[in-house]
């Protein structure tokens, strides 16, 4: 099944870019395998799959070193600043960058190891009570704070749509992150660069990639559902 559903995907990715206009290669698939078993992330792996999304920074760190070296790991979930350390030299990018505090430990620690990570700025555009983020308003302001910082460096943005059963009704928030991205990105602030925009899930992704996204965060529908049924 996990074979049906990656080829089911990849086929909407490359309609969805064609559709926009844009090359495949302009899009990476992230699989969220948050609470999967790590058989079941070696069979995406032998699949082709090489970029793997976790909620948690534990999970991240017990599975990695029973999987093959060269996946990429991105931190996709909402990131404790005392669970940092556990994804520091990990994680190839963090996605849930949404305070200057968070920003800080996050810089402190890869200080301490040498490292400079990238990160993604998590912008709550739908303004959902139950999601984390800051709003479209304060990115700019929040971003000029951040992009001194050592030790990271400001890649783009990212966000959470609301649960819709029409993906078209998300068009508006990924076209009003995008326009964000391109508002900040022609203000030339040193250490950021708006080359990426990770939105879009299972239930929106195509419309995601119409609009621009360049990660695309995709769990059920390679996965399937708790119960693998979908």
């Amino acid at each position: 099944m996990l074979a049906e559903n990656l080829k089911h995907v990849e086929e909407r990715i490359l309609k969805a870019c064609e559709r926009a206009g844009r090359s495949r290669d302009e899009v990476t698939l992230i699989a969220v395998s948050k609470t999967k078993p790590v058989e079941m992330l070696q069979e995406a792996y032998d699949l082709g799959v090489r970029v793997f999304g976790e909620n948690k920074p534990q999970e991240m760190r017990d599975k990695m070193p029973q999987l093959p070296q060269d996946i990429r790991w991105h931190m996709i979930g909402h990131l404790q600043r005392n669970k940092i350390k556990y994804i520091i030299g990990k994680a190839e990018m963090i996605h849930s960058v949404d305070s200057l505090k968070l920003a800080e430990a996050i810089s402190q620690e890869a200080e301490k190891h040498g490292r400079t990570i990238p990160v993604l700025i998590e912008v709550n555009v739908a303004g959902e009570e139950s999601k984390f983020g800051v709003s479209p308003g304060e990115t700019e302001e929040l971003i000029r704070r951040i992009a001194p910082l050592p030790g990271l460096t400001v890649r783009g943005l990212m966000t959470i749509a609301p649960y819709v059963e029409d993906q078209e009704l998300n068009r508006p928030v990924f076209r009003e992150l995008r326009k964000l991205s391109v508002d900040i990105a022609s203000k030339n602030i040193d250490n950021v660069c708006m080359c990426e925009l990770s939105m879009g899930m299972t239930g929106d992704y195509e419309t995601a990639i119409e609009e621009g996204a360049t990660f695309v965060r995709v769990g059920t529908g390679i996965f399937g559902a708790r119960s693998y049924d979908i």
